[in-house]
């Protein structure tokens, strides 16, 4: 037999592609090359056609597309728990904006690398993500094998990382020139937010953005305080300041989005903007509840997000799909609100489109780049099984998930992670804790 060489064929009882025919084949199956997925079918099939360098045949096995967690603080899983039960004003600017005074560029490569130890464990293959030392946030992700998108948060003050505000424009510059070509990491524009930065320095990275074709990463319209605030500065809300400002465009990732209003949401779908919606994070710090079916049938794209394990606490994605779909069924008292397919979507497809990245991630389909994930479907938990999508987002667990390949690696199999040293992680983040919990008492 004259079978095409692969590096890795991916075997299991279902294949979930997630493509527009939201294909499901019964014992399917991958045979993937050089990152990429070269043919996707019957697990028979693909076996027959192809030799691999490694197969992986997981009988009880649900291959899907890995999860895209649209908007998060990697780094500030050091955080986790340190601050809880506050209102978001009162938990940046008392607990946490004090703390991250104190950090340095090893705090936060040590922080991520547990982000991404959890991203890899529950099922992520990528993130976006907005946060300081964002240098040190790349080396984390390289050592991973994770696919990112990632920025270095800039405000009006100074940073604990770049100092003045002149340095961390410098400082980003440097960032993209060295991951232009980068073919796991993009850098992003990162403004905090409308009211921890100046207009000029909404408009200046506004304009970086456009320059370098890169994505503009913002938290807006957040809650009420923000809303408030905005109209007192600038006598209009969030979403219009940056209209005003000439900033909506399609270039535009903004987290939260939970106050806005039905015009506003008209002119996010006119201008392209696209959504990372947290509702965990909105939930736990009594932001409110981002319009979200509302967004999808005004066609706004939406992605979801964990927001920081300081503010959810846990970066899972299957949790926060099944948050996101009660939620809205709940608030909407409508139990037909964000089905399980558009949940699943956003957490797959969605996310990607958020990204900019649907036609190289987010689905399975040939020709894309082989992100995916295995979920035992061999647990009380998940048995019987009627419907696949349902499961997933109603039933299933981030700890579910067995393999999960990146860029056609094999970044861990059978639970174990083979890009990261998690034994050596947690000692390291046991370490931090005890100092950070001192600053905490001593402040």
């Amino acid at each position: 037999m004259n079978n095409k060489p692969v590096d890795l064929i991916l075997t299991g009882r279902y294949l979930l592609s997630m493509d527009k025919e939201e294909t499901l084949i019964e014992q399917g199956g991958l045979a993937i090359n050089d990152g990429t997925i070269i043919a996707r079918g019957r697990a028979e099939e693909i076996c027959s056609a192809y030799s691999a360098k490694q197969t992986i045949a997981e009988e009880h096995g649900l291959i899907m597309p890995g999860l895209v967690n649209t908007h998060t603080h990697a780094a500030m899983s050091c955080f986790r728990g340190l601050a809880d039960d506050l209102p978001l004003m009162q938990w940046l600017q008392d607990y946490i904006f004090p703390v991250e005074a104190t950090l340095s560029g090893e705090m936060v490569y040590s922080s991520t690398l547990l982000s991404l130890c959890e991203m890899i464990k529950s099922g992520t293959t990528t993130f976006c993500d907005m946060y300081l030392f964002a240098a040190d946030v790349c080396r984390a992700v390289e050592q991973s094998g994770m696919r990112a998108w990632v920025g270095e948060v800039l405000y009006d003050f100074p940073s604990p990382n770049y100092g003045e505000l002149a340095n961390g424009f410098a400082y980003t510059e440097d960032l993209l020139a060295q991951y232009r070509n980068h073919e796991l990491i993009q850098i992003t524009l990162d403004p905090h937010a409308v009211y921890t930065c100046a207009p000029e320095l909404l408009v200046r990275l506004g304009n970086m953005a456009r320059d370098n074709d890169r994505l503009y990463h913002i938290h807006l319209a957040e809650n009420s305080d923000e809303v408030n605030t905005c109209k007192e500065r600038y006598g209009c809300s969030p979403v219009q300041h940056l209209e005003q400002l000439g900033l909506l465009g399609e270039h535009v990732v903004a987290a939260h989005c939970v106050m806005v209003t039905d015009d506003e949401i008209g002119l996010m779908a006119e201008r392209g903007v696209k959504v990372a919606h947290c509702p965990e994070s909105n939930m736990k710090l009594a932001s409110g509840v981002a319009p979200v079916p509302k967004f999808i049938d005004q066609g706004v794209i939406v992605g979801i997000g964990t927001d920081g394990a300081a503010s959810n606490n846990d970066v899972d994605m299957f949790g926060e799909m099944n948050t996101a779909a009660k939620l809205h069924k709940v608030t909407c008292m409508d139990p037909t609100a964000m089905d399980a397919v558009s949940t699943l979507h956003a957490g797959t497809m969605g996310g990607a489109r958020v990204l900019g990245a649907e036609k190289m991630i987010g689905s399975l389909e040939v020709g894309k780049k082989a992100d995916c994930i295995v979920i035992d479907l061999d647990q009380p938990h998940l048995t019987p099984l009627y419907n696949p999508v349902s499961h997933l987002v109603y039933a299933a667990r981030g700890g579910d998930v067995l393999h999960s390949v990146i860029n056609g690696q094999v970044v861990m199999e059978d639970r174990q992670l083979l890009t990261l040293d998690e034994t050596a992680i947690l000692r390291k983040i046991q370490e931090m804790a005890a100092v950070i919990g001192k600053q905490k008492n001593a402040g």
